[in-house]
């Protein structure tokens, strides 16, 4: 009957699981959890406070207890029980967690987190809520943030580190990954992630780099495709269109331009014209020209929505420079270039292959098309 109760939300079988068992906690927790669940929360502790009477030893009672107190307006009485539900279990989570949340409304900040910063040593998926607790009260001051979190061990660390990159606090970020060392490649990526997404560039780049080779700045990493291709590319690498059964990427050594390898798109159909095709973010300077070189081969290309290479800054999302369509049909290895000015602020520019627009949508397209020796040359100002 109690089980049924909190199910429906009833009081009167709330009522009958403890005209049935008075003697049983369960009912009257039961009974307690209706009535706050209907906006009752004076009722509801007194329930809860039958319940814990009958079961004192169970932190978890003296918990909801604290929490429905607190919700009736006696903060007094909250952290009286908060209090004992530490007391009886003091290394679980959910009691220093609640108490921790309860003194910091209370305007006991010191006592507060530290109460959080033991909840999130014992279950560390709370680490993400202790940061936003920190970041919000604070509003960003990471030297104030840093004296109430203590951030201690190397785990800590790069959660905090993963935070501060979506923030967009990324030299903040970068120094405590160097304080960890060697990080694993999911954690480095994510990181990453982060930071492209708040158009941290240049340090997103560092990080991404670490050990790789790559030619000085700015270029195109990997313009022959000579590496394997990576589908789940998230930092400075290609990145290629998933989802769509009827595009098909891959690296041929059969056709190429230059070096080993190329890119091969096999286009099988109807595909989305307004997507991004293959892309890559590059590092860029501040009010330069640029060229960007690539060749191109296609056999039997049918489509009204031909591809082409556009260069985006992603501050803005403005088109800073678009080459002429690749050609339809089937034609050899042909070079291409694309002229471009980045702005006075840029860091880094996105190129990127797309199709034209075309009458049908989703735009059908057919045929084979080959990329490759895809380069990036900084051009003399006139």
């Amino acid at each position: 009957m109690s089980t049924y109760a909190n199910l429906t939300v009833s009081t009167e079988a709330a009522d009958l699981s403890v005209r049935l068992a008075p003697g049983d906690p369960e009912a009257h927790r039961a009974r307690g959890a209706v009535l706050q669940y209907l906006g009752r929360p004076a009722e509801a502790a007194a329930n809860y406070e039958k319940a814990v009477s009958l079961r004192p030893f169970h932190a978890f009672l003296w918990t909801e207890l604290g929490i429905v107190r607190e919700e009736s307006g006696d903060q007094a009485g909250a952290l009286e029980a908060a209090d004992e539900a530490v007391r009886r279990a003091p290394f679980y989570a959910v009691p220093r967690w609640q108490r921790g949340n309860l003194l910091l409304r209370m305007g006991r900040y010191e006592e507060g987190f530290a109460d959080l910063r033991l909840a999130a040593d014992s279950d560390r998926h709370l680490l993400p809520n202790l940061f936003d607790l920190a970041w919000g009260l604070s509003q960003g001051n990471l030297p104030l943030i840093s004296q109430v979190l203590q951030i201690k061990g190397n785990e800590t660390r790069l959660a905090w580190a993963r935070f501060l990159a979506r923030k967009g606090r990324g030299q903040e970020a970068l120094e405590l990954v160097r304080q960890v060392g060697t990080i694993p490649d999911p954690v480095r990526k994510e990181i990453v992630s982060h930071l492209i997404a708040q158009k941290e560039f240049k340090r997103a780049f560092e990080l991404w780099s670490g050990d790789r080779k790559s030619d000085p700045l700015p270029s195109v990493f990997d313009g022959g495709f000579e590496t394997p291709l990576s589908f789940d590319e998230t930092g400075f690498g290609w990145r290629v269109a998933g989802g769509e059964s009827l595009l098909n990427f891959s690296i041929d050594q059969a056709e190429k331009h230059t070096g080993a390898n190329s890119l091969r798109i096999q286009f099988k159909g109807n595909s989305n014209p307004s997507g991004l095709l293959v892309s890559q973010f590059i590092l860029v300077q501040g009010q330069k020209r640029y060229r960007l070189n690539f060749a191109s081969r296609t056999r039997e290309l049918l489509t009204g929505g031909l591809p082409y290479f556009v260069v985006v800054d992603p501050e803005n999302q403005s088109i800073l420079g678009k080459s002429e369509p690749i050609r339809e049909g089937s034609s050899e290895w042909i070079m291409q270039t694309l002229d471009f000015a980045s702005g006075p602020n840029a860091q880094a520019m996105l190129l990127a292959l797309r199709r034209e627009h075309c009458a049908a949508d989703p735009c059908p397209v057919f045929g084979l098309l080959w990329l490759d020796s895809v380069s990036l040359e900084t051009l003399s100002v006139k």
